[in-house]
């Protein structure tokens, strides 16, 4: 099977009705992003950052996975399928795809705000007080802003190795994820997937189909499955 590696954002969950990170002004729900997704924010106020990430994750059980992330499933059945997200829900899982990266952590774990290798399965709010195992407070198990990304390194593999590689739903305006297209090799297939114009030079390589992720997943699906 040729390997179709597949990096998706923010725009294949809004369609899903997830608030996309930032629309333009910096702001999510009023907030400074540096207050709820930074150190900074957490050392300042944890109490706002918790009920920040408690109201998504108590959307994310009222939302389902589109089109989009039922087609990326479906190419399994062509393709080594690997997904590497930028989104902390679980529709990919919940849609049926099998191999998936969350390079920006996942908002149904927790973890020790000490140590983020104890993880913890998280479906309800996280609430002050409540500790992991070494007597720290739980964390959302996401990677912040000023952060490491610990994945980058299995992500990069994954790019390196792709037969064909798709951006799906993102800007590419948050690194190091968008320097991924940078480790793709001379001979992959390029495909990019967004509406929007986002300025990043993708060079003359690349298939670009300005069209939602549902309505492009739509009509890309059966020449993909061609290029099986």
């Amino acid at each position: 099977m040729k390997k179709l590696t597949i990096l998706t954002g923010a725009g294949i969950s809004a369609e899903s009705g997830i608030q996309t990170f930032r629309d333009g002004n910096g702001l999510w729900e009023n907030h400074n992003v540096t207050d709820v997704a930074s150190p900074e924010g957490w050392r300042k106020d944890r109490a706002l950052v918790l009920e920040f990430y408690n109201q998504r994750r108590r959307q994310l059980h009222e939302v389902e996975p589109n089109d989009a992330h039922r087609l990326l499933a479906e190419l399994e059945k062509y393709f080594e399928v690997h997904i590497i997200t930028q989104n902390i829900d679980d529709l990919h899982e919940r849609a049926g795809s099998s191999n998936i990266l969350h390079l920006h952590g996942e908002l149904f774990k927790s973890c020790s705000c000490n140590n983020k290798n104890l993880i913890y399965d998280q479906k309800e709010d996280i609430k002050i007080g409540e500790k992991a195992e070494d007597g720290a407070q739980l964390r959302p198990f996401i990677v912040w802003f000023g952060e490491e990304v610990p994945l980058m390194k299995e992500a990069a593999k994954q790019a390196k190795e792709a037969d064909i590689f798709m951006v799906i739903g993102t800007s590419l305006q948050v690194y190091p994820a968008a320097g991924l297209i940078h480790d793709i090799k001379d001979d992959c297939l390029l495909i990019v997937i967004n509406p929007n114009e986002t300025g990043f030079g993708y060079g003359q390589r690349a298939v670009v189909m300005k069209e939602t992720a549902t309505k492009g997943m739509k009509l890309l699906f059966d020449k993909l499955v061609n290029l099986a």
